[in-house]
């Protein structure tokens, strides 16, 4: 059977509008700072090398592909926890 299309019985208002809209003088506080950014770049940097250290030559078995590389970028990847959890500084 086929269900019968009805029209609300009232118009739909929107949430917001332009009247009702909220205006604020206080800055902006962002969750990460400057050095939450950097380390974060940096985390990426490290993983990067990592990951390129395990391309390196044609020998497969070599320490540096199985076991310097995988740690390279596992302190990348630690690195990159660290920025996130890191708290800002506490501005005055």
């Amino acid at each position: 059977m086929a269900q019968k299309i009805t029209k609300p019985a009232t118009p739909v208002k929107t949430a917001t509008t332009r009247s009702s809209a909220v205006k604020s003088d206080a800055p902006v506080h962002f969750i990460f700072d400057k050095g939450n950014y950097r380390l974060l770049i940096i985390s990426a940097v490290v993983v990067a090398f990592g990951f390129i250290l395990m391309a390196g030559t044609t020998d497969i078995y070599s320490t540096t592909k199985i076991v310097i590389a995988p740690l390279v970028v596992l302190g990348g990847f630690a690195l990159g926890f660290v920025a996130i959890f890191k708290k800002p500084e506490a501005k005055a």
